[in-house]
């Protein structure tokens, strides 16, 4: 269920992921309208990979999926078109220009800001054939990883009545995230993509597959703005610390994988983290009201108790 990422084995797969990512991602940030929090921008864990979600040109529908099983990328349209971009070792300047061509092929016409972001050596895609890894086995790994943190995190999200996000994939970030708000506004953070992700008090947790800054997958939870003596808060599991650098708790991946249950120990962090931030921040108990039925299995499986 829970897969072996150790960065070192598929890094380089990695990097080139992100890129072909943000190249979807753009298009779907092109075409749909501005939602709170930049919430129309995300990708969506899917029965196969990754999936833009429906979009609209015009009257017609689009979606853009990553296939992890048989390692394609599908476009789809409302009106019966389809193309497919092979997931296969190739640069991303091979990979924007097809899947570009593939759009037009289709009659969707879409300009995007052709270079990536939030990452440190922003090639613009057309231009970069230094990233072109790409490991079958390693992309299915990470896709099924995605899927069951997927999987905790919506239980998780179903406990809140409050103003939540969807349980999303941030490609700029590259990361699986989830916030929760407690609809008090606040000054946010300088930058356009931070003046509108961070105008309102929130919580956010996810987890996150690693980088060349932490070379091991990990879960988050942070909050915004941090309140005063956040980093005091006792958190669980034993292995969930805080972060100064990062300004965040942080759950080793493989430490939840050490565990009995991996499903219960990140359950454990998501609640611990946010309760700590919660009470602190001066946040209403009734936002977390919702109680889960006790007749529920471990794994939150409402069959087990019909």
């Amino acid at each position: 269920m829970w897969p072996d990422l150790t960065l070192s084995a598929w890094e380089d797969t990695r990097d080139t992921l992100q890129l072909w990512t943000q190249v979807v991602g753009k298009v779907r940030l092109a075409l749909e309208p501005m939602v709170n929090h930049w919430w129309q921008v995300p990708l969506y864990v899917s029965a196969r990979g990754l999936t833009t979600s429906l979009m609209h040109d015009g009257e017609r529908g689009l979606e853009i999926e990553f296939d992890f099983v048989d390692h394609k990328l599908d476009l789809r349209t409302s009106d019966g078109g389809i193309r497919s971009v092979p997931l296969e070792p190739r640069s991303v300047a091979r990979f924007y220009a097809e899947t570009m061509t593939a759009l037009d092929d289709l009659g969707v016409h879409v300009r995007i800001l052709a270079r990536p972001v939030e990452i440190t050596e922003a090639i613009p895609f057309a231009q970069d054939h230094k990233h072109s890894a790409y490991d079958p086995a390693a992309a299915q790994r990470f896709w099924l990883a995605l899927l069951q943190a997927h999987r905790v995190m919506t239980r998780f999200r179903g406990r809140f009545v409050g103003k939540a996000s969807p349980v999303h994939f941030f490609w700029g970030t590259f990361d699986l995230a989830l916030t929760r708000y407690s609809g008090r506004l606040v000054e946010p953070l300088p930058g356009a993509i931070s003046h509108f992700g961070s105008d309102a008090e929130m919580i956010c947790a996810g987890w996150w597959p690693g980088d060349h800054r932490l070379a091991s997958p990990a879960f988050f939870s942070y909050a915004y703005p941090a309140p005063d003596g956040i980093d005091q808060v006792r958190v669980q599991p034993d292995a969930a610390a805080w972060t100064s650098t990062a300004g965040e708790f942080l759950f080793p991946y493989d430490a939840a994988l050490s565990t009995e249950d991996p499903s219960r120990a990140i359950r454990e962090f998501l609640a611990t983290t946010y309760e700590g931030a919660a009470k602190r921040m001066g946040w209403s108990g009734e936002l977390t009201a919702l109680v889960e039925p006790t007749s529920l299995s471990n794994d939150g499986d409402p069959r087990s108790s019909t």
